[in-house]
């Protein structure tokens, strides 16, 4: 009798922590979710520049004066100046399944993904990576990528024009 009673708690206790478990996974997809859908909104209303890039602590800044950069909600990514235009692609993503992720926080589970197919000569091909956000206003879209490499940190800032 208490042979049973000891598997019945002991069954009754592992079933409250898996269901837990799965509610709480639930909680963080969906907060989650809505964080993509906040930064999907606000990205794809209006022109965005380039105000601040440091590619491993050099400033390419200038690389990327006179170009304005609209996210369209169908993933498009134009960059346009005067004397050019350039199509690449965005999208935001969730990756706290990706087991190379070396980010412990929610908010670094969502990648910020910039592709323009370009060679990799371009000034833009330094753009192109799943970038962590570090911070968003309704005008402002601070970004941030590690090497997984030599750990070099390169940084990209958005601001509304």
């Amino acid at each position: 009798m208490k042979k049973t009673l000891y598997l019945g708690t002991l069954l009754l206790l592992s079933s409250t922590l898996l269901f837990t478990s799965c509610s709480n996974d639930d909680a963080n997809s969906t907060d989650i979710s809505q964080q993509i859908a906040a930064i999907e909104n606000n990205v794809a209303s209006g022109n965005w520049v380039v105000t601040n890039f440091n590619d491993s602590g050099i400033d390419e800044t200038a690389d990327f004066s006179g170009y304005v950069f609209r996210f369209d909600t169908n993933g498009t990514l134009t960059a346009t100046s005067t004397a050019n235009t350039l199509t690449g692609n965005w999208s935001v993503t969730n990756d706290s399944n990706n087991s190379n992720d070396d980010s412990s926080s929610d908010s670094d589970d969502i990648d910020f993904n910039i592709f323009f197919p370009v060679p990799d000569s371009s000034d833009f091909a330094d753009l192109n990576d799943d970038w962590d956000v570090v911070s968003l206003t309704a005008t402002r879209l601070e970004l941030i990528d590690i090497s997984g490499g030599d750990g070099s940190t390169d940084r990209l800032l958005f601001e509304k024009n």
